[in-house]
């Protein structure tokens, strides 16, 4: 498909974000014909926008394994990652979490709240053991924050081992899901006091997702304003976008079949690598779409460039981190700098074909045997 269509590309960024359902597209359009009016209006224009905002906490309620009044509304994950660690006397976390999570607790820190950083193991799975050592003098209702899939090597965390030592000591666990939910079974990430996820890693609408509250406490807002989603997070909710986490939200429970046929794919994807690199995250569990390689003698911002222009989109590390020249954080916490620098993730998605797979294969070892060989 590449060698005969210099227009076609292999989307292999789907970490990053994920193409909107056809039926996600159509309930936007139908709402925004239909439903654009204020969900806290009450004449009947109103009504009907908060009949699609309160289908849309249903679906995500299911998805979750909750009651819908836990579920609130946010711009996305980044906002419910935030709420969730604004008033949390201590923190416990890594510098394996997204920026969002690493940001906040640098914040938390700067503020004079005690904030603990686990020790990261070279495979990138945090060790249930480091979290007991951590909370040991923390104030209660410190809160761990640790993600249930590593948004940059696909690394599993072991959550159900790491709530149980969190209950222990009174402490309160917070999940980022948002790599999870619908990509891996419910047990696997439905832990915790608190989980976020985001609906365009679902296949949804950017600018929406939401902050889920398994257990009774309710988080500090980060802004305030009117009453809307309990205070926790004031302002109007946007019913067009809430019709696309409704659709994406139902879809996604069906998921997790979807992405473990993906496994073959991504394996085959490393194998034809290895000559030219080494995966990073290998020999603990991984999602079965995601590869986080790191090609020696490369820049990875160089290498995902070169990919580019030759119809195969990657990417050098975590989406939120886009545009800087900067290495993995993820990598480096785990392997070092070297390896962070030439780290690169592959992530495949629900429609990814071994069509695209059998086509990016040859682009992409083209490219690296190319340049390569660079003086």
């Amino acid at each position: 498909m590449l060698a005969t269509d210099p227009t076609a590309v292999v989307y292999l960024d789907w970490n990053a974000t994920t193409p909107p359902l056809a039926d996600v597209v159509r309930a936007m359009e139908q709402a925004a014909l239909e439903s654009w009016g204020n969900p806290s209006s009450v004449h009947a224009t109103g009504r009907r926008a908060r009949a699609l905002v309160e289908d849309a906490r249903e679906a995500v309620a299911e998805l979750a394994g909750i009651s819908p009044r836990d579920v609130v509304f946010t711009s996305g994950a980044t906002e419910a990652n935030n709420i969730a660690l604004r008033g949390a006397p201590a923190i416990v976390t890594s510098r394996i979490e997204h920026p969002s999570v690493v940001r906040a607790a640098e914040l938390a820190g700067a503020e004079g709240r005690p904030v603990v950083w686990l020790p990261v193991p070279s495979h990138g799975r945090i060790e249930p053991s480091a979290v007991d050592a951590a909370l040991d003098g923390l104030p209660r209702g410190t809160v761990v924050a640790v993600m249930a899939v590593n948004n940059e090597t696909g690394v599993i965390q072991p959550l159900v081992d790491i709530e149980a030592i969190v209950r222990r000591h009174e402490a309160r666990l917070h999940v980022d899901a948002v790599q999870a939910a619908g990509k891996v079974a419910p047990e696997q990430w439905r832990v915790g006091d608190t989980l976020s996820l985001g609906a365009h890693k679902i296949r949804g609408p950017k600018g929406i997702g939401a902050l889920l509250l398994r257990t009774p406490g309710v988080p500090r807002p980060v802004v305030v304003g009117g009453p809307q989603e309990r205070g926790i997070r004031p302002g109007t909710v946007d019913p067009i976008a809430a019709a696309g986490f409704a659709v994406a939200a139902r879809r996604a429970l069906t998921g997790p079949a979807r992405y473990a046929a993906l496994a073959p794919l991504r394996d085959e994807l490393e194998d034809a690598l290895a000559a030219f690199a080494v995966v990073n995250g290998l020999g603990v569990e991984r999602v079965p779409h995601v590869a986080n390689l790191s090609f020696d003698g490369w820049r990875a911002d160089e290498l995902v460039a070169a990919l580019d222009l030759a119809g195969v989109q990657v990417a050098g590390g975590s989406a939120c981190s886009a545009g800087s020249a900067e290495p993995s954080k993820v990598v480096q916490a785990m392997l070092g700098a070297a390896r962070a620098q030439s780290a690169v993730r592959f992530s495949l998605g629900d429609t990814t074909s071994r069509a695209e797979i059998d086509d990016a294969i040859p682009v992409i070892l083209r490219v690296v045997a190319r340049y390569s060989s660079r003086p």
